[in-house]
């Protein structure tokens, strides 16, 4: 794909030299970054092919079907290989709601079953094979992943945009600031392995049209093993790009489902912070990648704004301490 997108033609060109000329109604669906999405169908069969250099992504779509449940519908993916200058998949397609499209009341109908959903993921067990990167390498700590993930070495997708970051200083000192803080906050990290999705606000959640279940949970491209409450910092940190979800509190709605199954999470507030500072950590380098100025300005506000709070607020630990 180094050529550049997959377009249309392209892809139905494709479908119909892999199927026989059996593919139909081949349709743009949308894509991201990494890849590209195409509705068909197959003899009589609801299919989506996407498209990306990174088979990868496409490989931990294919892990996540172990973890499908009730209460985590996960897509079947019933092929991977070379098209186009880079990989393909087809899977089965599902039809909702997107999460981002829901008006506020359909987010409060949606926050058990997206809360069932996180349960889920935190029950299932992460693969354990020796060296399994799809899912995080075991041998390396949470604490560390937290520290050495922000490391920009080359190889990496966005690699080589810290010349770029220093060379902006209302981002550069934002983003030096919460590393620092962030660093601070990691000790409180337990070293737990649940699995992650990670990118659950892109498109990647389909609601059903009742609006009271899940109907499909895919891209797993950015899934790892980790902290659940990562999750549930992602939700809150982009909260204010949707209007309907940020008049919901994330946190305590969370905290008031453990409450709920009876899961204690102790230093809720630390972790939560620190990985609501590691995600505008991973994101603004991310928005330097893409080219993405006003994206850029807009993460690098938000990661300031949760400074703020960070520094205002008195974070309490299990024990009842105040925590600066």
């Amino acid at each position: 794909m180094s050529a550049g997108p997959i377009e249309l033609d392209a892809a139905a060109d494709f479908l119909a030299s892999r199927y026989g000329g059996n593919a139909a109604e081949v349709a743009h669906l949308g894509g991201g970054d990494w890849s590209r999405a195409f509705s068909f169908r197959l003899d009589g069969r609801d299919l989506v092919a996407r498209f990306g250099l990174h088979v990868e992504d496409f490989t931990k779509d294919q892990k996540a079907m172990a973890f499908a449940g009730p209460d985590l519908p996960v897509p079947a993916v019933l092929e991977i290989g070379e098209a186009l200058g880079g990989h393909y998949a087809i899977s089965e397609r599902h039809f909702g709601t997107f999460l981002e499209e829901l008006d506020e009341d359909g987010w409060r109908n949606v926050m058990p079953p997206l809360l069932r959903a996180l349960d889920a993921m935190r029950e299932v067990t992460p693969p354990a094979a020796a060296v399994d990167w799809a899912f995080g390498d075991p041998g390396m700590s949470w604490r560390q992943w937290l520290v050495e993930s922000l490391e920009d070495r080359p190889g990496r997708r966005t690699s080589g945009r810290g010349a770029a970051i220093n060379a902006a200083p209302e981002v550069s000192s934002v983003y030096l600031a919460a590393e620092q803080a962030m660093r601070s906050l990691v000790d409180a990290c337990p070293e737990l392995r649940h699995v992650m999705h990670r990118d659950l606000l892109n498109r990647n959640v389909l609601v059903a049209d009742d609006g009271t279940g899940l109907e499909a949970v895919f891209d797993w491209g950015c899934s790892l093993a980790g902290d659940f409450l990562y999750e549930v910092a992602l939700l809150s940190f982009f909260s204010p790009w949707f209007p309907a979800l940020a008049r919901i509190d994330v946190p305590r709605a969370v905290a008031d489902h453990c409450d709920l199954v009876g899961l204690r999470v102790e230093d809720f507030e630390p972790r939560l912070a620190c990985y609501e500072l590691h995600v505008g950590l991973e994101h603004i380098p991310y928005a330097v990648f893409t080219n993405r100025p006003d994206h850029l300005r807009a993460i690098t506000r938000r990661t300031a704004e949760i400074l703020e709070r960070r520094s205002s607020d008195r974070i309490p630990t299990n024990k009842g301490e105040p925590r600066p």
